[in-house]
């Protein structure tokens, strides 16, 4: 039995160099809306709704910071979104799959599609602008 009651997804976080681009990004691909940020102090914060569904929380990397600016793949040096390591993402759904992947490939965003084994659900893999992985599953509905 778990111990916490009543758990809701918060935030989600993510690491950025250039919290505005991400944040212009994240409200162009997906619709996010900048909400009021909490003054955090020395470093820039940005945060996002998304519909009333979660908040990204866009927060500035610091100087000393040694990790590599997004995690873009284990098993690929290079920005291939066919080697997104599956344990590196954030999935959306949308109702609109094709026209949204074809907006993103008229961005010039690198995709790479599947579809999981039953045929039912079409994914599209791609980066944020630092390098963080995204999935856009279509609904069963579509």
């Amino acid at each position: 039995m778990a111990i916490a009651k009543g758990v809701s997804l918060n935030h989600i976080a993510r690491e950025s160099s250039d919290v505005r681009r991400l944040a212009d990004f994240y409200k162009q691909i997906f619709g996010f809306e900048e909400i009021e940020s909490p003054a955090f102090g020395d470093f820039k914060v940005i945060w996002l709704n998304l519909h009333n569904a979660f908040v990204l929380h866009l927060i500035e990397r610091g100087p000393s910071t040694k990790l590599p600016e997004g995690p873009y793949s284990a098993s690929s040096p290079v920005r291939n979104p066919s080697h997104l390591p599956r344990g590196h993402h954030i999935c959306f759904s949308v109702s609109n799959f094709d026209s949204f992947v074809r907006s993103l490939q008229e961005k010039g965003i690198d995709t790479f599609q599947k579809s999981l084994p039953d045929g039912k659900v079409r994914q599209v893999f791609f980066f944020d602008p630092d390098g963080n992985g995204l999935e856009v599953a279509s609904r069963r509905d579509d």
